[in-house]
């Protein structure tokens, strides 16, 4: 009887890990444009649900160039759902200046059941977001 309670104990334990590892992260896209722009979105979703995010941007007739944002809090997943969420006492500073309140993303993947030979990338797709160049943005997992 207990090792059947410890078997059940550490399989529980076992698959609640199991999923939370499945989101948490490093996340990324960069894009460039035909006039040498480039835009560059970095994403990590900590086990512990914190994470932490950095825009970078080099606009080659930008006023200035160069911008570098960042981002920090806490994020919550339900089903494939994560919703993030930052504490303006704890989160924010002269760095970290980007507000994710509101901001959710889903999380895509292939689905375990399809045997097709199409590639899809773990990514996650921000669907909310009061950040307006969020909206609709993909970052790929790493």
């Amino acid at each position: 009887m207990k090792l059947l309670l410890t078997t059940l104990l550490v399989l529980f334990n076992l698959t609640t890990f199991a999923q939370t590892n499945g989101f948490s992260g490093d996340y990324n896209r960069t894009l460039n444009t035909t006039e040498n722009n480039m835009f560059d979105y970095k994403l990590t979703l900590n086990q512990d649900g914190t994470f932490l995010f950095h825009y970078y941007s080099k606009i080659k007739n930008g006023i200035p160039t160069e911008v570098n944002k960042y981002g920090k809090g806490k994020w919550t997943a339900k089903d494939n759902v994560i919703s993030f969420s930052s504490n303006k006492q704890e989160d924010f500073d002269e760095k970290y200046t980007l507000d994710f309140n509101t901001s959710k993303a889903r999380f895509v993947t292939k689905n375990p059941r399809d045997k097709s030979d199409r590639i899809i990338k773990t990514k996650l797709t921000f669907v909310e977001s009061e950040i307006p160049w969020m909206q609709r943005l993909d970052v790929f997992k790493i």
